[in-house]
């Protein structure tokens, strides 16, 4: 029995080329589960992404469209990757959706944040505070709270993706947590911002109205090939992935924007400096 599943960016690349494959092969998703002896709703879950396909019914699909080697090994071999275990699976209990694979496949990450630090620049004390927003759970306060350091790990590897982050300039002045955890976070950042792959901006107040009042979003970009990009929005009512060509193009250019506006890295850098140097002692 298939069991559902949150796809990485493999497995959302398998299914797409396995309806691509449906396609050119002139079927319908009613003409391939009368021929397999499936429901419709098994093929479009698989297509979807939304159910892992054995790899008997991998064969058995490819075996319907006539796919041969080496096509057809590529494609078991893609499905054998789609479905590796990363780090953020054994915290299912505390993320929901699929956004840390998807962050985790990515090559280049945008992030705008108008609110807090983002979850992979954190340090324990600020994520725990954020955490205590939205649950008095001690153990799961620090259950969440290690798994944001675990996502850090993102930051140092050896495969790191490019990274460009933009802050409001509001979130140097929100007291999350007191002076100590403030501090923490500033200095925290300036490290962070020397990272060679990491590009860190300030949103100062002065610029007015601006585009990026409607809320945060991040921007996944993958290798080529992989996986198209995806716009990433967290609300109150649930995630939310925005994929088409378009919807993407918009986003992107917001976050250009934004980044326009924003100061240099060099002058950012000097403007969590003296955030730092200001904070007060509680």
């Amino acid at each position: 029995m298939v069991q559902p599943h949150s796809p990485t960016v493999r497995g959302r690349r398998l299914a797409r080329e396995l309806r691509e494959l449906r396609e050119q092969a002139g079927l319908r998703p009613e003409d391939v589960a009368r021929r397999l002896g499936w429901s419709r709703q098994k093929v479009m879950r698989i297509e979807r992404a939304l159910t892992k396909a054995s790899g008997h019914d991998l064969n058995a699909v490819m075996d319907l469209y006539g796919i041969t080697s080496p096509r057809r090994d590529a494609l078991l071999q893609l499905a054998k990757d789609a479905w590796k275990r990363g780090w953020w699976t054994a915290y299912r209990d505390i993320f929901a959706g699929t956004y840390l694979s998807l962050e985790d496949e990515a090559s280049q990450i945008r992030d705008w944040q108008p609110q807090v630090v983002p979850g992979p620049l954190q340090t324990p004390d600020y994520a725990r505070e954020v955490v205590m927003a939205f649950t008095d759970d001690a153990s799961d306060i620090e259950r969440r709270v290690a798994a944001r350091m675990t996502r850090r790990s993102i930051l140092s590897r050896p495969n790191t993706p490019e990274i460009q982050v933009v802050l409001d300039e509001s979130i140097l002045y929100r007291r999350v947590g007191g002076a100590e955890t403030m501090r923490a976070q500033f200095n925290s950042l300036l490290a962070d911002a020397d990272r060679p792959r990491l590009t860190l901006q300030v949103l100062p107040f002065d610029r007015g109205r601006h585009p990026g009042l409607n809320g945060a979003f991040v921007i996944l970009t993958f290798e080529a090939g992989l996986d198209p990009d995806i716009a990433y929005l967290e609300t109150p009512g649930g995630d939310i992935y925005l994929e088409s060509a378009d919807d993407v193009a918009r986003r992107r250019v917001t976050f250009d924007k934004l980044s326009q506006l924003a100061m240099s890295p060099d002058e950012s850098r000097a403007r969590i400096q003296r955030a730092a140097r200001e904070i007060t002692d509680d």
